[in-house]
């Protein structure tokens, strides 16, 4: 009786809405990604303001040592014009891991029967293939500056020319698995504690929570990663213009991400 009921208590994607011009938003997905997009411009006017060419502080030091390994990563994977890109990539690693650390905060008044007021906007569909529609787009206008609008259209044709509709399919398809694992990973994370909280006895929830908490954290901190290396390696796959460097770098890439 007790899984009946939990069944009936568990909705998976209700959020407030308010309707804008016949769109339906979501309230607590659009509040949690500003949330999110103010943290990140708050710690980035931070650092500028306090920094300084003496000993850094701490949050300083933090982004001169992301700023160095996705320089390394993006000089590996696109060369000397990869450090044009290195921004794209800090920003998307850190507004992606804001995001995704924001669920970590219990904002639920009632732990199982309200919804959390900020939840991870990660966690909806919506954010990351808006994100992932953005990449894409923008992979693809480099790809063109790079190659030229032959060039662009003949690598579909490449190693032949009948492999072209696989390719095409390829690429349709980037943005539909750069969304879903992000949006997967996170979700199932939420989802994992509304179970714990609906389903295990009232004095059972603190541990569960404390025990599965460290680990969504650390996996909202992977996955943050992987969409930034992705980011940088299709940016460094859109600009080779050579057709086994860019076979290469799509196979390191597939290994990274798996």
């Amino acid at each position: 009786m007790r899984t009946l009921y939990a069944a009936k208590a568990i909705h998976v994607g209700v959020h407030p809405t308010i309707h804008i011009l016949g769109l339906a938003i979501d309230v607590d997905i659009v509040t949690s990604t500003l949330v999110a997009a103010a943290i990140l411009s708050f710690l980035v006017f931070r650092v500028r303001a306090k920094s300084t060419s003496g000993v850094p502080g701490k949050l300083q030091l933090m982004f001169e040592l992301l700023y160095e390994q996705v320089s390394d990563l993006a000089a590996s994977a696109i060369g000397p014009k990869g450090r044009r890109f290195v921004p794209i990539g800090m920003t998307i690693f850190l507004f992606v891991l804001i995001s995704n650390w924001i669920g970590f905060i219990p904002s639920a008044l009632q732990p199982g029967i309200s919804s959390e007021i900020l939840p991870s906007p990660t966690g909806d569909v919506n954010l990351p293939l808006a994100m992932a529609l953005l990449v894409i787009v923008w992979v693809h206008v480099e790809s063109l500056r790079a190659r030229g609008l032959r060039g662009y259209l003949g690598h579909y044709a490449q190693p032949y020319a009948a492999l072209a509709p696989i390719n095409i399919i390829e690429e349709i398809t980037k943005p539909i698995t750069l969304t879903f694992r992000l949006f997967g990973n996170i979700f199932s994370g939420g989802l994992m504690i509304l179970v714990m909280t609906t389903l295990l006895p009232v004095y059972v929830v603190p541990f569960g929570e404390i025990i599965w908490k460290p680990f969504d954290l650390f996996i909202g901190a992977i996955q943050a990663f992987i969409f930034m290396l992705l980011t940088i390696l299709y940016f460094g796959m859109a600009m080779s213009t050579d057709h086994a460097d860019e076979h290469d770098t799509a196979s390191t890439g597939a290994l990274t991400a798996s």
